[in-house]
């Protein structure tokens, strides 16, 4: 059994699309309207990891508040430098440990979001 993809309800669909474009490298697959909204799944290309990104106007808001999301990333400083150069405010990178290094940023809806890279 595995996740097929994590689905989140967003006040900004464009933001919160270039947002994980930008950060997570994660790219549209799909996208459609829906009713009155409008649906985009986001996916790395090799079906691992798919977003669902759910923008309904007249639905429920969403806020991200205790909501924590892990990517694992190979070029963590160039991320971070972007997330810097997008006025994401990300935290500073956190290196607890000899072999673990992420750091944190915030999605448009709350939701926090770490980069890390994992020990081979």
């Amino acid at each position: 059994m595995h996740i097929q993809h994590v689905t989140l309800m967003v006040n900004n669909f464009e933001e919160s699309i270039e947002f994980y474009e930008t950060i997570t490298e994660l790219t549209i697959s799909r996208r459609f309207k829906a009713g009155l909204g409008e649906v985009a799944f986001l996916t790395n290309g090799s079906g691992e990891t798919e977003i669902e990104l759910v923008c309904m106007p007249q639905g429920q808001k969403f806020e991200g508040k205790g909501m924590f999301i892990c990517f694992e990333t190979d070029k963590l400083d160039v991320m971070h430098k972007l997330a810097q150069d997008k006025g994401l405010n990300p935290s500073a990178i956190q290196n607890p440990d000899i072999q673990t290094r992420y750091f944190y940023v915030y999605d448009p809806n709350g939701v926090s979001v770490q980069l890390r890279v994992f020990p081979k």
